[in-house]
């Protein structure tokens, strides 16, 4: 997903008031930033929680190629 996103909702947050300072005085869109932090967060809780739901049968693969080997090994040309 992306920050440029046509639908936009109006949201209170509370920030660093030296943070914000600064930010306005660089000239950071901080809407943009703080949308681009929150999409990074969801990102990467989204992919916490696949890994966490996938666990066992991640798992249970890395048995099996402990186990026997990787499948068609045999055909690697590294």
């Amino acid at each position: 997903m992306s920050c440029a996103r046509k639908t936009r909702k109006p949201t209170n947050v509370s920030l660093d008031v030296a943070l914000v300072e600064e930010a306005k005085a660089m000239g950071v869109n901080i809407s943009l930033a703080a949308a681009r932090g929150l999409e990074q967060a969801v990102a990467r809780t989204r992919a916490e929680r696949w890994l966490e739901e996938n666990k066992a049968a991640l798992d249970s693969c890395n048995e099996w190629v402990e186990a026997n080997g990787l499948p068609l090994a045999k055909h690697r040309l590294f």
